[in-house]
């Protein structure tokens, strides 16, 4: 897929005990990649071993202070203008594949990132409704017209002022569960690093966002989202989504009144950059 090319592409992806997700992942975009950095957070199972047995893989490690400045220091090692972010647990479809082979091998671009759809499978099924997709996002971009910015764990790139984004065809596929009980373990890390990351902010406890948020999550996602339309997986998605919002406000709780410093289920390095 290669000779025609006017720019060449670095994938960008950041692991942590990612051994059943890597091999995927980077075979997904290996076709249109001419370099695949991966960052590692000092896995302890396969990830390193699985990741450097690609040709095009550049491996590195850095301790996790927080998604998004990870996400930014993937973005250094990154040699080429331009830049695929992917998670490890996301594949580039078919056709992504083929929009990002046009995009590499067209004269004139005029943009400086596009937004990708992103596709979850959950629960025995592809989710499209409850705010789950196609929910787009920039996540190939020129490396110095964008930056990972927002709240962590809820990354996103942000292009400069005068950038200009479009859309891209194809979707990202997206593994993130397991199954419900991995949902969960993943709702209680991510509210966790969430009130943690709010209350360094100066955010404190409040006991009326604590009762109206949960339920006004609920209806964003089963109603208003058409979570209902993804059958018994989107009334799961949308309970589970407002049990995350009230555990962020319950652990912002334990925080204001010193119960702890920080949440148990946080890395160590976390914050620290």
């Amino acid at each position: 897929m290669e000779g025609k090319r006017k720019r060449k592409l670095s994938v960008a992806i950041i692991t942590f005990n990612e051994e059943k997700n890597i091999g995927d992942c980077i075979r997904s975009v290996e076709t249109v990649a001419d370099e695949i950095i991966v960052l590692d957070s000092i896995s302890t199972d396969r990830t390193k071993e699985i990741a450097t047995s690609f040709s095009k893989v550049k491996f590195y490690e850095s301790p996790f202070p927080g998604h998004v400045e990870q996400k930014n220091k993937a973005i250094g090692f990154c040699s080429h203008d331009w830049i695929l972010s992917l998670d490890a647990d996301e594949r580039a479809n078919e056709t992504l594949v083929r929009s990002i082979q046009a995009f590499l091998e067209s004269e004139s671009i005029h943009a400086n990132g596009f937004k990708i759809a992103r596709l979850t499978y959950h629960l025995g099924r592809w989710i499209r409704y409850s705010g789950w997709y196609p929910l787009r996002r920039y996540r190939l971009f020129q490396k110095n017209s964008a930056t990972w910015v927002g709240e962590n764990p809820h990354d996103f790139i942000e292009l400069k002022p005068g950038s200009v984004g479009k859309i891209m065809k194809g979707d990202i596929l997206h593994y993130s569960f397991t199954d419900f009980s991995h949902q969960i373990t993943t709702i209680n890390q991510f509210s966790s690093i969430v009130a943690y990351t709010r209350y360094a902010k100066g955010e404190r406890f409040s006991l009326t966002k604590t009762i109206l948020k949960p339920f006004g999550k609920f209806l964003e996602i089963y109603i208003f989202k058409f979570g209902f339309l993804d059958g018994i997986p989107g009334l799961w998605i949308a309970i589970a989504s407002s049990f995350s919002t009230f555990l962020k406000y319950a652990k912002l709780y334990e925080l204001d009144r010193k119960q702890i410093e920080r949440p148990s289920n946080i890395r160590k390095e976390y914050g620290k950059n």
